[in-house]
């Protein structure tokens, strides 16, 4: 669990676009480079662009995948996380199983 966590708070984790590269490279075993390639392609911006804290702010809340401090009105937890799910086009276990339970 150290490498994961040392690898999204080195690139600023949910204050950039950390937590999103890390996601696609434990998910779709993309290499550093390449997961950060894809993120940057699905959010529409350039891959100097993900790392900055300022920019990534803005377009996370736009796009409703989460910031770092609470803003009123803004999704949290599952619900950030299923608007990753469909920005990156990836299944999360979380969502699946939140899914499920609701269905009942």
């Amino acid at each position: 669990m150290a490498i994961p966590h040392y690898m999204t708070a080195g690139m600023g984790g949910i204050r950039s676009a950390g937590d999103l590269v890390a996601r696609m490279q434990f998910s779709k075993n993309m290499k550093i480079g390449k997961a950060k390639e894809y993120v940057a392609k699905k959010l529409g911006v350039s891959t100097l662009e993900i790392a900055d804290e300022y920019l990534m702010r803005e377009l996370r809340e736009e796009l409703k995948i989460g910031v770092i401090t609470g803003v009123p009105g803004a999704p949290r937890g599952i619900a950030a996380k299923m608007n990753i799910e469909s920005i990156l086009d990836v299944k999360i276990n979380s969502c699946e199983i939140f899914r499920k339970n609701t269905k009942k």
